[in-house]
């Protein structure tokens, strides 16, 4: 049977290789382009918005504004429906910023939005090499030389958690927003579902650092975060294992699939919270949560170093 996840992962690759083929003449080795959201988790129908960003090697030179509209010019004619303007994405970055300000003042939510990104759900438009070899380098920060083999990786996981609980206190900002309140179920929906299970593939992804060595450590995280989400959850936790998140995670993407409980769902007020169609996906998220923590429990025995990680 073919599943909303097999329509969306065959969707979402045709675009990104029509958008590879498309940015081929933007190629330069100092600049990295890349998506995430829906397109990179392989998860987006037509009514899925493109988030990409562009990865500079040097300073942010007075021209990237041109380069950046030639770049989104080619995008957009590939995928119409662009990010929100001012927000983290669209932009060039310097790869500095996500790489050496790890906390501290100049570590902006949006600095650790796209770091959290492109490690957890990023995904190649143009200079795969620069793309891979950054998210390595991105890994050997986290993973420290001074790190014994038995250790988790919690400098990894102390980031996704902040990056975590920053996107569920944002969105209690957003919704306040005029601007923000309009969109205020779907931006609930997703944090239910999508962030949430991004945010579990991430622990999962730590978890299976302990008793490696350095190098070890480095290599399994780099080859799972270069797989989609969903296929991360399976190849960490086994596929019979997720089966049920997955189903359940299924009626998500089904609902977002259909562009009539789309609309219904972006254009609630914040008041109709009873709403029936919002009560239904909300109570499937439910159990998509209780299906995560089952198999979190399944998957990591009471006595593994994670469980103690994520509480204290």
């Amino acid at each position: 049977m073919i599943t909303a996840y097999d329509r969306s992962r065959e969707y979402s690759n045709c675009k990104i290789n029509m958008m590879r083929r498309s940015l081929e003449s933007c190629a330069n080795e100092n600049l990295t382009i890349l998506t995430c959201g829906s397109y990179a988790r392989r998860e987006a129908s037509r009514h899925s918005d493109i988030d990409y960003f562009v990865i500079s090697e040097s300073e942010v030179a007075s021209g990237s504004s041109s380069s950046l509209g030639r770049i989104a010019e080619k995008i957009r004619a590939i995928v119409p429906n662009s990010p929100a303007d001012n927000g983290a994405f669209a932009n060039v970055v310097n790869k500095t910023e996500l790489l050496q300000h790890i906390g501290g003042e100049d570590d902006s939510n949006s600095n650790i939005t796209r770091r959290m990104l492109f490690l957890l759900e990023g995904e190649w438009l143009s200079n795969e090499y620069g793309f891979r070899q950054f998210r390595r380098s991105i890994l050997e920060r986290y993973v420290t030389e001074k790190m014994a083999d038995h250790q988790l990786t919690l400098f990894l996981l102390n980031d996704i958690i902040r990056y975590y609980r920053t996107i569920a206190v944002d969105y209690e900002h957003k919704i306040s927003d005029r601007g923000g309140a309009k969109a205020w179920a779907i931006r609930n929906i997703k944090l239910v579902f999508s962030r949430k299970l991004l945010y579990a593939s991430g622990i999962f992804c730590v978890a299976g650092t302990a008793d490696r060595t350095r190098e070890e450590k480095i290599d399994v995280l780099e080859q799972w975060f270069n797989l989609p989400v969903i296929e991360r959850i399976e190849a960490i936790c086994g596929r019979e294992e997720s089966n049920r998140v997955i189903t359940s995670y299924g009626k998500f993407l089904e609902a977002l699939e259909c562009g009539g409980v789309r609309g219904h769902l972006e254009n609630l007020s914040v008041g109709e919270r009873r709403d029936p169609e919002f009560r239904a996906i909300k109570n499937e998220g439910h159990r998509f949560t209780t299906e995560l923590m089952k198999l979190f429990d399944d998957t990591f025995h009471a006595t593994h170093p994670i469980r103690r990680a994520i509480l204290f």
